[in-house]
């Protein structure tokens, strides 16, 4: 299994629009983020988690000439902007496979509904098949049994998801005991660090090396990084042995 990180950015991204913190003036590329994103590969599959407004940009930074489909985490912007940039594959492949909560669907059906239209659609328009991503309800994807992981951005319902040894979690703020135990015996476990301050709706840098002792994986990658976590070398060098930072482009296999 391959997986590579698309983006590893917050909702602004990094650099931000018209910022002279030092972050955003950094010459590192590893500072520079793209909204937060990931692809997996196994075998002839591939499938991409979260489509954010950089959607396009990382489709064409990675040679990308097909997906088998988009697992969505929750509906906000960073995570599903990119939704028209489709078009592409949808063109070469026909319609593609979208799984989501039923709410965040919903929410799709609203923001994107020329893309959900039966009737008088427009020829251009892109289309998509609706799978609706249930807790404890495993998915098949491919060769592969994928689990679902409920978690909370705050008050608002996320899911993360495991693949055989990988899992990808994003935007949490707090989960529950018995969805902990769905990560039992991950290798590599992706988690959001977003800052060094607490936050309402993210865990910041502290709670989330408490999470990957919690659930004790091989490896850990922090995403979903804002510049006020800091320079990434710097960083980087505080981590635990097993802990890492990710960043855009990064490559890493299972």
């Amino acid at each position: 299994m391959k997986i590579t990180f698309l983006g590893t950015g917050t909702s602004q991204g990094i650099p931000i629009i018209g910022s002279e913190h030092p972050v955003c003036l950094s010459d590192d590329s590893r500072d520079k983020r793209l909204r937060v994103s990931v692809m997996v590969e196994w075998d002839d599959h591939c499938y991409i988690i979260d489509c954010g407004p950089d959607f396009r940009q990382q489709m064409l930074s990675n040679d990308v000439k097909r997906i088998d489909g988009i697992l969505f985490t929750h509906e906000h912007a960073d995570h599903t902007a990119g939704l028209d940039d489709i078009r592409p594959f949808f063109f070469r492949q026909g319609d593609i496979p979208v799984y989501a909560h039923e709410r965040v669907l919903k929410a799709l059906e609203r923001r994107f509904d020329y893309i959900f239209l039966t009737e008088g659609k427009y020829p251009g328009a892109p289309s998509v098949k609706q799978h609706v991503v249930k807790n404890n309800e495993t998915l098949k994807l491919g060769n592969l049994n994928v689990v679902p992981i409920n978690a909370m951005h705050n008050r608002l319902q996320v899911f993360g998801y495991r693949f055989d040894d990988f899992a990808y979690l994003t935007d949490v703020k707090s989960i529950e005991p018995d969805e902990v135990d769905k990560l039992t015996g991950v290798d590599v476990l992706v988690v959001n660090a977003l800052r060094i301050d607490a936050h309402h709706s993210h865990f910041n840098l502290e709670e989330a090396i408490t999470f990957v002792k919690r659930v004790g994986p091989k490896r850990a990658y922090f995403t979903h990084i804002s510049h006020m976590l800091g320079f990434h070398a710097e960083v980087e060098e505080s981590l635990p042995e097993n802990v890492f930072l990710a960043y855009d482009n990064l490559k890493i296999e299972l």
